[in-house]
């Protein structure tokens, strides 16, 4: 199997040709001459240095190492062998013997964490910029390449590749779209601590970054803390899978060992990278940013589910660190930033009772049911369900009570600003409530329902509908102000969301002919009604008659007369009409991208034929329904005198 993947590899199958001195991508291109012997001991320009530290992980190394050969960029592979004796060492040289040049193999001593594996490889990295890989994890076959195109193009310090996880859990803030350079303070990426990104090495050097090795757990928190202070431009590749993180099915890995994560200990690490951002950060909205982070994801966040984990006594040491931590260094511009359960938590840091409680809001399940769905009289959407908080985890404190409880819609979005959130109150209780959502008020776009309730002070928000009365289904579609409105429940997870506008789920219009003639100057006469589910659109929602002709996709567009009650007129010009076959569309507003119906035409409302004469031209237009489906469709053939001696001639 490894001299497979070494074979493939070795030949360029997926890849360049390993080791042989070019360069590919979005770097610097070189190539060897033609015809002459690769000439491996020559120093290339290497456009990434990957540092991969390796401590008994056989059974990861080949996906790990043919991941990063395959990658189409001038790169070179630095593997510092920490001390394995899982015969890895084997595999590395013979990785090595077969690649000279691009893997070079470094050993030391077992120094049990990746601080140390990893700063020796990056004192021999030799690319203009470094990518820390661990060996269980593996590259995208692209990511190099799509990494390096976006450093060079921006002259990036820093960029992050989209991480996605395998049994482990990735970073999802940062990776929402595309950026070519990212304000540290004003975006998520500094969510992401972790050292797999692409680093350029110019300035690890100059501002000697470099992991702590005294550390096993968090060592690349300081080193990439560090980094990011000092970086000026950092990038985004959001659009494709990067990096993939993997969880060990033996969870021999440090983080997966029992203990790795204690409160206290992490608590205590988290200083190092707090005291190594605000040395380089002066006070102020940048600082407050990013100690906001340290705060909501670390301190904060080892009050949640690892204080109920915790005993006793342990309880009491996490919150003397968290409120030593805050004596330090939370600020107003902080304070100002924090969600409500962490100012609650906050003001009970030393009660820790109340701790206790708060940590088992955050931690129960919201249990929710949706139990109808319809239209009440008003045309307001009425959306009726049950809901409750799971007992406390550990069952050692009380049934939470929930109140506050109100309907959230939440519209989807694209750009930096979310849209304000609609709340709608509701009648009842959690033992059975009902919200009228008034759909008129409601803007163009996709709006995805939740429930909203509070405990102890604290909102938790949660989706409506995948758990549902399996007599539930989605109202017909209701054309409100103009606007039409379409509840659909999402796939694959079945929650309740409103469409108005038409983006996302079809609009189910019907449109039928009822008439046509010819009228003086060769002008077809339709005359039609339409409706949106069960409703007639009011006149100023029917837009344009759409002609496209079947096989160019070419189209036109003719004005309509619409009337009350769905009725609609055209009156066709049909020389303007060019030779082919067109079917009929009428094109509606309906508040979001224009709904195209095609039309129903009994044959009994079709009008024959006309042929007639422009100079030398003959032209025939036969309006006619479709087969099957009985459609409004245009036949038109023109004659020139041209074409009638050919086809003589022939």
């Amino acid at each position: 199997m490894t001299g497979t993947i070494l074979q493939r590899v070795r030949t360029g199958h997926g890849g360049e040709a390993a080791g042989a001195g070019t360069s590919g991508g979005a770097g610097r291109r070189g190539a060897a001459r033609a015809g002459a012997p690769p000439r491996v001991d020559v120093l290339r320009d290497i456009d990434v240095s990957v540092v991969v530290p390796v401590h008994n992980c056989r059974p990861y190394l080949d996906r790990c190492l043919t991941s990063i050969l395959v990658q189409r960029v001038s790169r070179e592979i630095v593997v510092v062998d920490d001390g394995s004796t899982d015969g890895g060492a084997d595999l590395l040289d013979l990785y090595a013997a077969c690649h000279p040049g691009v893997v070079r193999v470094f050993r030391q001593g077992p120094s049990g964490g990746a601080g140390r594996p990893r700063n020796v490889g990056l004192a021999h990295a030799r690319g203009r910029y470094v990518f820390f890989c661990d060996a269980d994890d593996h590259l995208g076959p692209e990511a190099l390449e799509r990494m390096l195109a976006m450093a060079d193009r921006n002259g990036s310090d820093i960029v992050l590749g989209k991480i996605v996880g395998h049994g482990r859990r990735a970073p999802v803030s940062m990776f929402h779209e595309n950026a070519d350079r990212v304000p540290l303070g004003d975006s998520a990426v500094y969510n992401s601590l972790s050292c797999f990104k692409l680093f350029r090495r110019e300035m690890l050097e100059r501002h000697a970054i470099r992991f702590d090795e005294s550390l096993l757990v968090g060592e690349d928190v300081v080193f990439t803390t560090h980094a990011y202070c000092h970086a000026e431009v950092i990038s985004v590749v959001a659009d494709y899978d990067c990096y993939h993180l993997v969880d060990r099915p033996d969870g021999s890995s440090i983080m997966q060992r029992p203990g790795s994560r204690d409160p206290v200990a992490w608590l205590r690490m988290i200083r190092k990278p707090i005291e190594v951002m605000t040395s380089h950060v002066r006070p102020g909205a940048l600082r407050d940013h990013l100690l906001r982070r340290h705060f909501r994801m670390d301190a904060f966040g080892s009050l949640g589910r690892p204080f109920l984990e915790a005993g006793p006594g342990q309880r009491e040491e996490i919150a003397a660190e968290v409120a030593d931590l805050c004596d330090r260094w939370l600020t107003d511009g902080v304070r100002d930033r924090l969600r409500a359960i962490d100012r609650s938590r906050l003001a009970a840091l030393r009660d820790i009772d109340r701790l206790v409680r708060l940590a088992h809001v955050e931690s129960a399940v919201v249990r929710r049911e949706l139990t109808g769905l319809c239209w009440d009289a008003e045309g307001r959407l009425a959306v009726s369900g049950r809901v409750a908080l799971s007992a406390p985890v550990g069952g050692d404190g009380p049934e939470p009570d929930v109140g506050g409880l109100v309907l959230v819609l939440r519209r989807r979005h694209e750009g930096p600003e979310r849209p304000r959130d609609v709340v709608v109150p509701v009648d009842g209780g959690p033992e059975g409530f009902t919200g009228a959502v008034d759909v008129a008020a409601l803007s163009s776009g996709v709006w995805d329902v939740h429930v909203r309730i509070e405990c102890e002070g604290v909102a938790r928000l949660a989706r409506l509908g995948a758990d549902r009365d399996g007599r539930v289904v989605p109202p017909v579609p209701r054309v409100a102000g103009g606007v039409v409105a379409l509840p659909y429940f999402t796939r694959p997870h079945g929650n309740l969301s409103v469409d108005v506008g038409g983006h996302v789920v079809s609009v189910p219009g019907n449109v039928r002919l009822t008439r046509t003639r010819w009228m003086f100057g060769h002008r077809l006469a339709i005359d039609g009604e339409v409706t949106v589910g069960a409703a007639r659109p009011a006149a100023r929602a029917v837009r344009h008659l759409v002609w496209r002709e079947r096989c160019s996709g070419r189209e036109r567009r003719e004005p309509v007369v619409a009337g009350e009650g769905g009725a609609f007129a055209v009156r066709q010009a049909a020389n303007r009409l060019g030779p082919g076959t067109w079917d009929a569309y009428l094109e509606l507003d309906l508040g979001g991208p224009p709904a195209l119906f095609r039309i129903e035409a009994p044959a009994e409302a079709i009008v024959p034929p006309r042929t007639w004469w422009r100079g030398l031209v003959r032209r025939n237009v036969r309006p006619y329904a479709t087969a099957g489906k009985g459609r409004l469709s245009t036949a038109v053939r023109t004659l020139t005198p041209g074409a009638f001696v050919r086809r003589l001639l022939h």
